[in-house]
């Protein structure tokens, strides 16, 4: 059953969209530059979290790289990566935070402000895995481990989100990106990772649902990476590890260099034009 809009519903809706987002349109477009001036991040300040190892650090190596002055957060201790990551052009600091606590991560990003002056970028990227299988297990009695990943992966997320957008509001603008995951786009094999993937869908529709919310002064895209040599399947045996394999078309896990160009792209100007998406980054994975 189609039900039909009125036109002066019609006409009220679009008069949400536009006093939502635009104080006049059509907006003005951003400068042409050069391709290296689009991709470079110097001048800005990129927040990163999880922060210590794989992906996020990953992403810290490449956003210095481009010129970025970078705060480090993370459930552990980035003193040594703050140290490798600093040269003469950029500041580097490290904050140890948890991100499934509000209070902890209102306190770092308000920290960082203040430190840095201001935040361009900010990456969620913290997020833990679910290691306990099938969630009729016994094993799963007790919820401890679907809290915990609720708490780090889902609400973690939203706490970050929340913080920084009130800082991207004050100055005008400013680039969230959300790590989700191939897991939020299928049921993936041959693990059983159902409390996961329902994170990784959630926060996959954050990303879209507060790019429309925030399209006035930020943007807001994902990543969904595939399985990735980050360390997180080292206690997978090789046998196991090979089925993963044979189920992705380049036949390999990803090096976490080659999902952090990604997050450089959608950080960058080169990305001016893009909100409310989702990069697969998974090899051929999904496609399948």
């Amino acid at each position: 059953m189609t039900i039909p809009i009125r036109k002066d519903e019609d006409e009220e809706i679009f008069s949400f969209i536009s006093n939502e987002f635009h104080d006049e349109l059509p907006r003005p477009s951003p400068p042409k530059k050069s391709v290296q001036e689009l991709f470079s991040l110097t001048g800005k300040v990129a927040v990163i979290t999880g922060a210590s190892r794989g992906i996020g650090l990953a992403i810290a190596e490449q956003f210095s790289q481009a010129g970025a002055s970078l705060a480090l957060i993370d459930y552990l201790d980035c003193s040594k990566q703050q140290l490798d990551l600093m040269n003469d052009d950029n500041l580097v600091k490290s904050y140890q935070c948890d991100v499934s606590k509000s209070d902890q991560v209102e306190s770092t990003i308000s920290k960082i402000e203040q430190d840095f002056g201001t935040i361009d970028i900010f990456v969620a990227n913290a997020g833990i895995v679910w290691k306990t299988g099938n969630i009729i297990d016994e094993t799963n009695d007790n919820y401890k481990g679907y809290d915990q990943l609720m708490g780090v992966n889902l609400n973690g997320v939203y706490y970050c989100a929340r913080f920084v957008g009130r800082i991207f509001r004050k100055h005008g603008k400013g680039s969230l990106i959300i790590t989700s995951s191939m897991s939020a786009h299928i049921s993936n094999v041959p693990m059983n990772l159902t409390p996961y993937n329902v994170t990784k869908a959630a926060v996959k529709h954050l990303a879209k649902s507060l790019a429309i919310e925030w399209a006035g002064f930020a943007r807001i895209n994902s990543v969904s990476p595939g399985y990735s040599d980050t360390g997180l399947n080292d206690h997978l045996s090789r046998s196991f590890r090979g089925k993963m394999w044979s189920l992705i078309p380049l036949g390999r896990e990803a090096q976490p260099f080659e999902i952090a160009t990604a997050y450089v792209y959608l950080a960058s100007d080169a990305a001016s034009y893009v909100t409310g998406t989702d990069i697969l980054v998974d090899g051929g994975y999904t496609a399948i």
